[in-house]
């Protein structure tokens, strides 16, 4: 049984392919057909490594008796949230207005114009503890559209209204400042868990940009308790079944407030977003123990997360064998089989193995008698002797199984992210394979997903690239771009840098009240062209373009990317205000704002020692509000073009010079590293 998601490149629509639901793909056939037969829209979002979308497509997407009913009421719509972030935020933005939450799947029933009168989540084949399942739900949807369409269609109008209100903005009076910086890092403190680290309650999210905001706050005010929270929450994590201890990389999030029971996807993002928190953590502390995790989160993606060509893939699921962690758990008898000497298994009762099996089904407390690695406190040098051979003997074990799905498509924005943050490892942990990785990912992106006209496309997958960019494409992308540039010095990625910021300034700004859009000017229309701009598992694209657009600033000193930059922190500051908590990310880039920041023009040759010297100062001293130029004979005559002020340094062999400038304030340049450092202070 075939449907027509069967020629789709989502690994997710693949998935349901074979449904007896009758599947289209988001388009305008699919709303034609629901004109044209008199039917509600039923839309269903997910991705392919969601669990939950899993359980409702087995219990009811697989079942005759559900689809038939589905087909009769509904034209039946699927959407790959990573592929149409577009068209996800909408309706997300719908659920959480109608029901006050949200998640996925996400499921709506709609007029065929797209205005939607219901939204909600995971909804189970029959119904049961006070939630309708779907044998009882479609009929319900189906009497009403035939016997009450005004009260739907009214629902449907007054929340098509509403949406239409939360998309405007306009510009505040007063802007963010160092008081909201403040009030920021109370919230956070007031939700911080003084325990185990993180913020809130079970289940519990890593949320690294939280963590980068304490980081430049602590870096600012000295406020020891922000980097408390900081190291405190990274070695928990690190430490608890939410890292995956035989393969390294991070899980999804905690169903439980210790980082024990993970939810087992694992994301690009994710793997990004923690390597960055790790890795400015070692920048700032110089504890090994954070470097050790960056480097293993990183040997993770690039074993397993990465093309052939350079590009890394989205995901890998949380199920395999039908089974949520299946992959991830041991029996204490695997264990104990290939524990051959006794400094070895003495490390099973180390990481938390019991023979009944320390791993519960989240939902029932149900016993699994399977177990998941954790461990309380770090291992000593002599048990790290013994445990990295060990862990290498499970890893090969654990190949031999049946592993999950890995989502091989590969996204503009999650690579621009990756590619960004490996530039940045390479420069701080001083790896040159990681800034080759990012060069190799940032060039598969250009090579592959930019047009001749300049623009980008979202997503690329075995040999096709297609679907149009947002702002996330082009934000991440710029962001990967200046990041390698500060690692390689290579002038065609600052370059190609400020062309895609043009791009992006042109077919997503609000020129009536500023702030960009989600959508492009001449995309799709959907219900409202949204702004997004709070954080969720990784920053918006709003957030991401404040960085950039300062960043951009500081190095070619053109004062219109510094203009946009106060009009995106005006016309976002009266929602931000209410709770700057959410948005981690755009304020850690104000915090830059309120600063100033540091530029440093380095003179002479890459090979001249005292060059080398000032970089690896300048790259493991944490000054994260930095931003560095390296003038060479080389890249003079482009990195004059881009950046003119550089015009006053010209590099000869023989010198090397170093100079500083705070707050549009420069010191003296300085010939010598230790000189350097007495300035940096």
């Amino acid at each position: 049984m075939i449907n027509r998601l069967y020629h789709e490149l989502s690994p997710y629509l693949l998935q349901h392919a074979e449904n007896p639901v009758a599947w289209w793909p988001w388009g305008e056939a699919a709303f034609e057909q629901a004109r044209k037969n008199d039917k509600p829209i039923f839309l269903s979002i997910g991705y392919a490594t969601c669990h939950w979308c899993h359980v409702m497509a087995h219990e009811s997407f697989e079942d005759n008796e559900v689809a038939s009913l589905m087909n009769e009421a509904f034209v039946c719509v699927k959407v790959d949230r990573e592929e149409r972030p577009d068209v996800d935020g909408v309706y997300m933005t719908v659920c959480q207005m109608m029901t006050g939450h949200g998640g996925w799947p996400l499921t709506v029933v709609m007029t065929p114009d797209k205005k939607p009168f219901f939204a909600g989540t995971y909804l189970p084949k029959e119904s049961r503890g006070g939630k309708i399942g779907m044998l009882d739900f479609v009929p319900q949807i189906q009497t009403l559209w035939r016997k009450d369409r005004k009260r739907l269609f009214k629902t449907a109008d007054y929340v098509s209204q509403r949406l239409r209100e939360i998309g405007s903005h306009s510009a505040s009076q007063q802007v963010l400042q160092n008081t909201d910086l403040a009030h920021s890092f109370s919230l956070l403190t007031q939700r911080y868990d003084a325990d185990y680290g993180g913020f809130g309650n079970r289940p519990k999210f890593p949320s690294p940009h939280n963590l980068l905001f304490l980081l430049h706050y602590w870096k600012k005010t000295s406020d020891v308790s922000a980097l408390t929270m900081v190291t405190h929450t990274l070695q928990k994590m690190r430490l608890g079944g939410l890292f995956d201890q035989v393969g390294l990389g991070f899980h999804r999030y905690s169903t439980d407030e210790r980082w024990f029971l993970p939810h087992f996807e694992k994301m690009l993002y994710d793997q990004a977003m923690m390597a960055w928190a790790y890795t400015e953590a070692f920048v700032a502390t110089q504890s090994d123990f954070f470097a050790e995790t960056a480097h293993e989160i990183l040997q993770y993606v690039l074993r397993d997360m990465q093309h052939e060509k350079g590009g890394f893939y989205s995901a890998e699921d949380a199920d395999s064998e039908g089974e949520e962690g299946r992959f991830y758990v041991w029996t204490y008898l695997e264990l104990n089989e290939l524990a051959e000497t006794t400094p070895e298994k003495e490390l099973l009762n180390r990481f938390g193995a019991t023979v009944k099996g320390n791993y519960y089904e989240e939902a029932t407390g149900e016993a699994m008698h399977t177990n998941i690695l954790y461990i309380d406190i770090p291992l000593s040098m002599q048990e790290k002797q013994h445990w990295q051979p060990f862990r290498e003997k499970l890893f090969q074990a654990r190949e031999k199984r049946i592993h999950p799905l890995k989502d091989d498509k590969i996204l503009s924005d999650w690579n621009g992210l990756m590619g960004a943050v490996l530039a940045r490892a390479g420069q701080s942990l001083n790896e040159p394979r990681y800034i080759m990785a990012a060069k190799q990912a940032i060039d598969f992106a250009l090579d592959t997903l930019l047009q001749s006209d300049g623009r980008l496309l979202h997503r690329w997958r075995k040999g096709h690239a297609g679907l149009q960019a947002n702002l996330d494409d082009y934000a991440f992308l710029v962001l990967g771009l200046t990041e390698l540039y500060q690692a390689t010095f290579e002038p065609r990625y600052l370059a190609k840098a400020i062309e895609l910021q043009k791009q992006q300034d042109r077919w997503f700004w609000d020129s009536q009240h500023g702030g960009y859009f989600f959508t492009p000017s001449d995309g799709e229309a959907l219900l409202f062209r949204e702004k997004q701009l709070h954080d969720g598992a990784i920053p918006s694209g709003n957030a991401i373009a404040l960085y950039n657009l300062i960043r951009l600033g500081r190095l070619t000193a053109q004062p219109e990317y510094e203009q946009r930059a106060q009009d995106i922190r005006a016309v976002f500051t009266d929602e931000i205000r209410r709770y700057p908590a959410a948005y981690s990310f755009f304020m850690l880039a104000v915090n830059w704002m309120e600063t100033g920041g540091q530029e440093v023009v380095l003179v002479g040759e890459t090979t001249h020692p005292e060059i080398q010297n000032m970089l690896s100062t300048l790259r493991t001293t944490y000054h994260p509000q930095m931003v560095i130029h390296l003038v060479t004979q080389q890249n003079a005559p482009e990195l004059f073009r881009l950046a003119p002020f550089v015009r006053a340094y010209t590099p000869t062999l023989r010198d090397a010079w170093a100079f500083l400038c705070r707050g549009h304030v420069c010191e003296q340049p300085v010939s010598t590293d230790e000189a350097l450092k007495t300035l940096l202070g």
